[in-house]
Formats: C-alpha cells, sequence, structure tokens
C-alpha cells in the first residue's frame, strides 16, 4: 500500500505530513489555517504524492473511525505534547505559537 496521510492546516502540521507520506502515496488536506503557507513542492513532485482537499467533514466520519479502528491510521502519534489542567495556559501558548501537531490538556490529573 502506498499509504494516505491526513492533516490539518497548520503549517508544521502540513510538513509533516507531506514528509510522513509514503512515496506515491496520497496526501489528505483536512482543515485550513492561514490563507497561503510554504510547503515543500519540490520534494511533493519527486517523491510523485497527490494531494486532495475537503472542505467540509460530512460523510467523512464512518470512514475515518473504520482507519483508526482497523489499525490503518495510527492517531496517537498525533499527540505531541500533553498537559495537566494546572498547566493549560501553557499548553494554549504553546499552540498559539505553532509548536507541535496535537496538544492534549489532560483534565482527569
Amino acid at each position: 500500500s502506498s499509504g494516505i496521510n491526513a492533516e490539518y492546516g497548520v503549517e508544521g502540521s502540513v510538513h509533516c505530513g507531506l514528509w510522513a507520506t509514503k512515496a506515491g502515496g496520497s496526501y489528505v488536506q483536512v482543515g485550513y489555517g492561514k490563507a497561503e503557507i510554504n510547503f515543500p513542492i519540490v520534494a511533493v513532485g519527486i517523491r510523485e504524492i497527490d494531494i486532495y482537499g475537503i472542505f467540509r467533514y460530512a460523510n467523512c466520519y464512518p470512514a475515518a473511525l473504520k482507519l483508526v479502528e482497523s489499525g490503518a491510521v495510527n492517531v496517537k502519534k498525533l499527540v505531541t505534547h500533553r498537559f495537566p489542567l494546572e498547566h493549560a495556559i501553557k499548553a494554549f501558548e504553546l499552540t498559539k505559537a505553532g509548536t507541535g501537531i496535537k496538544v492534549v490538556i489532560d483534565c482527569d490529573k
């Protein structure tokens, strides 16, 4: 399988997603950040990555859940930072700075 990688619109996530996509694979842009960003267009062309975009999430959840349930997509790797609730301000500051892919605030600890 060539693999499919779906990412959100933050520039750092787009870069990670494109580099994580296997040569000949497909990259799906799910969310939107800034209207214009820089990305490695030469690497995309050399590695023959297909790029797709979707605007809405309608009718995507059942297929996405099946991919996660089957193990085809490992969403745990997307979590780059975890913070306890008492450090929520730091988590929001890190997110605002564009650092990390997915920042989680653990509210039950």
